[in-house]
């Protein structure tokens, strides 16, 4: 089981502790000497105040943020958990890409997701209807770009003829492609598009101002993969795509170390792979205080 930690570089409410260069170097060197697989950054460029006030949070550019941390790290995984794909060029992803998998050495990992935040899309000027479409269109152009060769790609609005970006990702054909979303058209993508699923349990925040399936719990998972196997059955794809599912704590709980173990094993036999975990601390050095004890508690405990 990989584990990730979510990054707290979105606490916008303790700046002196977490905007800070410093604090990237700190947390990021603390995640790899506790045996934590990698790092998670989330993705809004401009929500709504009715989503914050309502329990949502904000954050920081995804590729900058991945940047910084792969500077200042040696073996973490970098990954987006997600990048909503439909609020930027698919071209402009993949150069972002490309060029932090190149220079962490083949670190990245991609979690895509078509978003569910309808007055963010009003303002990144993209269709919210429409957001679904536009995701497997622009996995497709990526993956075109990715190829480091000459490509042609006839978009929705855009078009590429003999186009070049290079150099490729190191990750090849391109970094993991984690496809996030709960419903049964996520599921449907990470088997004809991406490399894994990646489904997270919907909050209170999520299910009064957004629009997103919902996965109450554990019983929903597994309806979830039970449906993506017979989903890759039916498109005779032979390999069912791993489940990295979104986090195994919530934000504010308070976690008990063998309760996290269980969980673990529950989600091992359901067949996923890796998650994430949140973890607490109102400053820096007791957030990382709190993932040097997790790391004791849970990830020597794991394997």
């Amino acid at each position: 089981m990989k584990i990730h930690a979510s990054l707290p570089f979105d606490r916008t409410d303790a700046p002196e502790e977490f905007l800070q260069l410093e604090a990237v170097a700190d947390i990021g060197k603390t995640l790899e000497k506790a045996g934590f697989h990698g790092g998670n950054v989330t993705d809004h460029p401009c929500p709504t105040g009715r989503w914050l006030d309502a329990g949502g949070h904000d954050a920081q550019d995804p590729f900058v943020m991945l940047s910084l941390l792969a500077a200042v790290t040696q073996t973490l995984r970098l990954q987006t958990g997600i990048l909503v794909l439909p609020y930027r060029n698919p071209f402009a992803v993949a150069r972002a890409a490309a060029t932090l998998d190149v220079f962490s050495g083949g670190r990245l990992t991609l979690g895509l997701g078509a978003g569910y935040l309808k007055g963010e899309y009003h303002a990144m000027g993209v269709e919210f209807e429409r957001r679904n479409d536009i995701m497997d269109e622009y996995i497709s152009a990526m993956k075109a770009a990715w190829s480091g060769e000459d490509f042609d790609f006839q978009g929705s609005g855009y078009s590429a003829r003999g186009n070049r970006i290079r150099p490729r990702p190191v990750q090849r054909p391109h970094p993991p492609l984690l496809v996030g979303g709960n419903s049964r058209r996520a599921i449907r993508r990470a088997v004809d598009l991406g490399d894994g699923w990646y489904p997270f349990f919907t909050g209170q925040a999520m299910s009064s101002t957004a629009r997103t399936a919902t996965m109450a719990g554990e019983e929903d998972l597994a309806q979830g993969i039970s449906y993506m196997r017979r989903y890759c059955e039916q498109v005779e794809r032979s390999d069912v795509p791993p489940v990295f599912f979104g986090s195994v704590t919530r934000p504010g709980e308070q976690w008990d170390a063998q309760a996290i173990i269980d969980k673990l094993g529950r989600f091992t036999e359901l067949g996923v792979i890796g998650t994430a975990a949140h973890i607490e601390g109102r400053t820096r050095a007791e957030w990382c205080d709190n993932a040097e004890r997790f790391g004791v508690e849970v990830l020597a405990k794991i394997g």
